[in-house]
Protein backbone atom coordinates (compact mmCIF):
# COMPACT_ATOMS: atom_id res chain seq x y z
CA UNK A 1 0.00 0.00 0.00
CA UNK A 2 2.58 2.60 1.04
CA UNK A 3 4.89 1.57 -1.83
CA UNK A 4 2.41 2.88 -4.40
CA UNK A 5 1.42 5.99 -2.44
CA UNK A 6 4.97 7.32 -2.08
CA UNK A 7 6.64 5.86 -5.18
CA UNK A 8 6.57 9.07 -7.20
CA UNK A 9 7.80 11.16 -4.28
CA UNK A 10 10.77 8.90 -3.53
CA UNK A 11 11.61 8.63 -7.23
CA UNK A 12 11.72 12.41 -7.53
CA UNK A 13 13.59 12.79 -4.24
CA UNK A 14 16.23 10.28 -5.38
CA UNK A 15 16.78 12.17 -8.62
CA UNK A 16 16.93 15.58 -6.94
CA UNK A 17 19.21 14.54 -4.10
CA UNK A 18 21.44 12.59 -6.50
CA UNK A 19 21.85 15.74 -8.60
CA UNK A 20 22.55 17.81 -5.47
CA UNK A 21 25.27 15.35 -4.42
CA UNK A 22 26.85 15.77 -7.86
CA UNK A 23 26.80 19.55 -7.46
CA UNK A 24 28.26 19.22 -3.98
CA UNK A 25 31.20 17.26 -5.40
CA UNK A 26 31.75 20.07 -7.90
CA UNK A 27 31.65 22.66 -5.09
CA UNK A 28 34.09 20.61 -3.01
CA UNK A 29 36.47 20.19 -5.93
CA UNK A 30 36.42 23.96 -6.55
CA UNK A 31 37.12 24.72 -2.89
CA UNK A 32 39.44 21.76 -2.36
CA UNK A 33 42.36 24.01 -1.40
CA UNK A 34 40.41 25.49 1.51
CA UNK A 35 39.34 22.03 2.69
CA UNK A 36 42.85 20.57 2.54
CA UNK A 37 44.75 23.51 4.03
CA UNK A 38 46.44 22.83 7.30
CA UNK A 39 45.35 26.25 8.54
CA UNK A 40 41.89 25.97 7.03
CA UNK A 41 38.93 26.13 9.34
CA UNK A 42 37.43 22.98 10.71
CA UNK A 43 34.04 24.61 10.23
CA UNK A 44 34.54 24.60 6.47
CA UNK A 45 35.36 20.89 6.48
CA UNK A 46 32.38 20.15 8.72
CA UNK A 47 30.06 22.08 6.38
CA UNK A 48 31.18 19.89 3.48
CA UNK A 49 30.80 16.69 5.50
CA UNK A 50 27.43 17.75 6.91
CA UNK A 51 26.04 18.49 3.46
CA UNK A 52 27.22 15.13 2.17
CA UNK A 53 25.84 13.33 5.25
CA UNK A 54 22.32 14.75 5.04
CA UNK A 55 22.21 14.34 1.25
CA UNK A 56 23.36 10.72 1.60
CA UNK A 57 20.76 10.14 4.29
CA UNK A 58 17.98 11.48 2.07
CA UNK A 59 19.21 9.50 -0.93
CA UNK A 60 19.55 6.25 1.02
CA UNK A 61 16.06 6.45 2.51
CA UNK A 62 14.59 7.36 -0.89
CA UNK A 63 16.36 4.57 -2.75
CA UNK A 64 15.40 1.91 -0.21
CA UNK A 65 11.80 3.13 -0.43
CA UNK A 66 11.86 2.28 -4.13
CA UNK A 67 12.87 -1.37 -3.67
CA UNK A 68 9.70 -3.49 -3.83
CA UNK A 69 9.05 -5.42 -0.64
CA UNK A 70 11.61 -3.48 1.44
CA UNK A 71 10.11 -1.42 4.21
CA UNK A 72 11.72 1.78 5.39
CA UNK A 73 12.06 0.95 9.07
CA UNK A 74 15.54 -0.56 9.16
CA UNK A 75 17.13 1.65 6.48
CA UNK A 76 15.77 4.71 8.34
CA UNK A 77 17.09 3.43 11.69
CA UNK A 78 20.54 2.61 10.32
CA UNK A 79 21.01 5.87 8.43
CA UNK A 80 19.71 7.88 11.40
CA UNK A 81 22.19 6.10 13.68
CA UNK A 82 25.03 6.85 11.27
CA UNK A 83 23.87 10.46 11.10
CA UNK A 84 23.96 10.73 14.89
CA UNK A 85 27.49 9.31 14.89
CA UNK A 86 28.51 11.97 12.35
CA UNK A 87 27.00 14.73 14.50
CA UNK A 88 28.81 13.44 17.58
CA UNK A 89 32.14 13.22 15.76
CA UNK A 90 31.68 16.70 14.29
CA UNK A 91 30.85 18.25 17.65
CA UNK A 92 33.88 16.53 19.16
CA UNK A 93 36.00 17.88 16.31
CA UNK A 94 34.73 21.43 16.89
CA UNK A 95 35.44 21.10 20.60
CA UNK A 96 38.97 19.88 19.85
CA UNK A 97 39.85 22.90 17.69
CA UNK A 98 37.89 25.42 19.74
CA UNK A 99 40.95 27.30 21.01
CA UNK A 100 42.50 27.80 17.58
CA UNK A 101 39.17 28.36 15.80
CA UNK A 102 36.66 29.76 18.30
CA UNK A 103 33.88 30.52 15.81
CA UNK A 104 32.27 27.07 15.89
CA UNK A 105 29.15 28.22 17.73
CA UNK A 106 27.03 28.51 14.58
CA UNK A 107 28.26 25.14 13.34
CA UNK A 108 27.28 23.59 16.67
CA UNK A 109 23.75 24.96 16.36
CA UNK A 110 23.39 23.61 12.83
CA UNK A 111 24.72 20.22 13.95
CA UNK A 112 22.26 20.27 16.85
CA UNK A 113 19.47 20.73 14.31
CA UNK A 114 20.73 17.75 12.33
CA UNK A 115 20.89 15.71 15.55
CA UNK A 116 17.21 16.45 16.12
CA UNK A 117 16.33 15.48 12.53
CA UNK A 118 18.22 12.19 12.87
CA UNK A 119 16.61 11.50 16.28
CA UNK A 120 13.13 12.02 14.82
CA UNK A 121 14.05 9.77 11.88
CA UNK A 122 15.26 7.14 14.34
CA UNK A 123 11.93 7.24 16.19
CA UNK A 124 9.86 6.89 13.01
CA UNK A 125 12.19 4.20 11.69
CA UNK A 126 11.77 2.19 14.89
CA UNK A 127 7.99 2.64 14.70
CA UNK A 128 8.04 1.39 11.10
CA UNK A 129 9.94 -1.77 12.03
CA UNK A 130 6.88 -2.77 14.08
CA UNK A 131 4.25 -1.56 11.61
CA UNK A 132 5.79 -1.34 8.10
CA UNK A 133 2.55 -0.18 6.45
CA UNK A 134 1.92 2.83 8.69
CA UNK A 135 1.27 5.62 6.20
CA UNK A 136 1.79 8.37 8.79
CA UNK A 137 5.26 7.10 9.66
CA UNK A 138 6.27 6.79 6.00
CA UNK A 139 4.94 10.31 5.43
CA UNK A 140 7.06 11.56 8.33
CA UNK A 141 10.15 9.98 6.77
CA UNK A 142 9.27 11.59 3.44
CA UNK A 143 9.11 14.97 5.16
CA UNK A 144 12.49 14.30 6.78
CA UNK A 145 13.92 13.54 3.32
CA UNK A 146 12.83 17.04 2.29
CA UNK A 147 14.29 18.54 5.48
CA UNK A 148 17.61 16.79 4.83
CA UNK A 149 17.68 18.02 1.24
CA UNK A 150 17.02 21.60 2.37
CA UNK A 151 19.61 21.33 5.15
CA UNK A 152 22.15 20.02 2.67
CA UNK A 153 21.41 22.91 0.32
CA UNK A 154 21.93 25.40 3.15
CA UNK A 155 25.23 23.80 4.15
CA UNK A 156 26.36 23.71 0.52
CA UNK A 157 25.51 27.39 0.09
CA UNK A 158 27.68 28.24 3.08
CA UNK A 159 30.41 25.93 1.78
CA UNK A 160 30.75 27.86 -1.46
CA UNK A 161 30.65 31.19 0.38
CA UNK A 162 27.21 32.27 -0.77
CA UNK A 163 26.04 35.60 0.63
CA UNK A 164 24.05 35.61 3.83
CA UNK A 165 20.93 37.72 3.82
CA UNK A 166 19.01 37.51 7.04
CA UNK A 167 16.36 39.66 8.67
CA UNK A 168 18.54 40.54 11.67
CA UNK A 169 21.48 41.54 9.46
CA UNK A 170 19.35 43.64 7.14
CA UNK A 171 17.58 45.47 9.98
CA UNK A 172 20.94 46.19 11.63
CA UNK A 173 22.39 47.53 8.36
CA UNK A 174 19.31 49.67 7.71
CA UNK A 175 19.43 51.17 11.20
CA UNK A 176 23.17 51.90 10.87
CA UNK A 177 22.69 53.56 7.48
CA UNK A 178 19.81 55.71 8.79
CA UNK A 179 21.89 56.69 11.83
CA UNK A 180 24.82 57.72 9.63
CA UNK A 181 22.51 59.69 7.29
CA UNK A 182 21.17 61.67 10.25
CA UNK A 183 24.69 62.71 11.36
Amino acid sequence: MTDDMFHDFFTAASAVVGALIGLLFVAISVSQDRLAEQGGTQSHRIRASAALTVFTNALTVSLFALIPGIHLGWPAVITAGLGELFVGASLLSLYRVHREQPRGYRESLFLGGFAIVFAVQLVYGIKLTGDPENVGDVRALAILVVVCALGGIARSWELIGGPEIGLRQEVTRTVRERTHEGD
